[in-house]
């Protein structure tokens, strides 16, 4: 009976450790599953535009431009990223363009969108509030708020290797056709003071809309705006970034194309309240922000 046991006893020990070797191989670093890739947070996105809008119009020169400017760089930097700040002097006026980069080499990719608010609503349909500032929910708050969550998950989103990318916050874009104003005043230095020479420049701007129609617009580089609208029909959202020409934008693109770059445009135009004093945050969505932002984060997961 000892004998019977003990090769029982040896027997288990084998079968214990063969199962402890196989099970050691299913669970070994090469078989583990790679984690999910960083999905883009359109209600975190909402909540920074509400953020925005909550300082009031970040018209230039006012309190909540410069608390607006502040707490962008907070964020910024808790995403871990070195943020710097351009200032500049443009027709009289002071801006100040902020620049988020890890390290120091120069940007193959800039994400852009412009951080101040229109001075007057020139659009309202009511003729009285025509000198009001614009809270600008969608036209200029939607564009930092996708930008501010795009910097919380590029890093770990671990794009295609080598590449660099600055995410810019433009100042002093929207006061054009104002006496003593032009418009994008903040790219036009960002352009005028840096000499770079990336492969790609993306602009996002108005893109919150509820009733969310992305056409592709006319003067951007039609490489890569082919590029991004595929990575949308592939996620779905061709019914969102639609494969037509509708506009010809001039925007915080058009200093980059001027000197030759890469750039595109990404904006809905079709937006009812702009320059209006209805553009406020109920009229942005979640949803909106959040396809923008996917789709950004996979043409950056993919490109090489």
């Amino acid at each position: 009976m000892k004998k019977k046991n003990s090769i029982i006893f040896l027997l288990s020990i084998l079968l214990f450790v063969s199962g402890g070797v196989f099970i050691y191989k299913s669970f070994s670093p090469r078989t583990r599953p790679e984690p999910a890739p960083a999905k883009f947070d359109g209600g975190r996105a909402l909540q920074d535009v509400y953020r925005q809008t909550d300082l009031g119009p970040r018209i230039p020169n006012s309190d909540a431009h410069a608390q607006a400017r502040a707490w962008m760089q907070t964020e910024l930097e808790e995403a871990g990223w070195q943020v710097d700040i351009q200032p500049f002097e443009k027709l009289g006026h002071k801006g100040y363009n902020l620049i988020a980069s890890h390290g120091e080499a120069d940007p193959e990719i800039i994400l852009g969108a412009h951080y101040d608010s229109r001075i007057y609503a020139d659009h309202d349909p009511d003729v009285e509030k025509r000198n009001q500032a614009v809270l600008g929910a969608n036209d200029g708050a939607s564009g930092v708020a996708i930008l501010l969550e795009l910097a919380r998950k590029i890093p770990a989103q671990q794009p295609a290797p080598h590449s660099s990318i600055w995410l810019v916050f433009f100042d002093l874009e929207d006061n054009g056709n104002i006496p003593k104003w032009k418009w994008i005043l903040g790219s036009q230095a960002f352009v005028d003071g840096y000499t770079l020479n990336p492969d790609a420049v993306i602009i996002l701007d108005m893109l919150g809309d509820a009733d969310l129609n992305i056409y592709l617009e006319k003067n951007s580089d039609p490489k890569l705006r082919a590029e991004i609208w595929a990575h949308a029909a592939v996620l779905g959202y061709e019914d969102i970034f639609i494969a037509k020409e509708k506009f010809s934008m001039l925007d915080d693109h058009t200093p980059f194309l001027e000197a030759g770059l890469p750039a595109i445009d990404i904006i809905d135009f079709d937006y009812p309240y702009w320059h209006t004093t209805e553009d406020t945050p109920d009229k942005i969505s979640a949803e909106s922000l959040e396809i923008v932002g996917n789709t950004i984060l996979s043409w950056l997961k993919h490109r090489r």
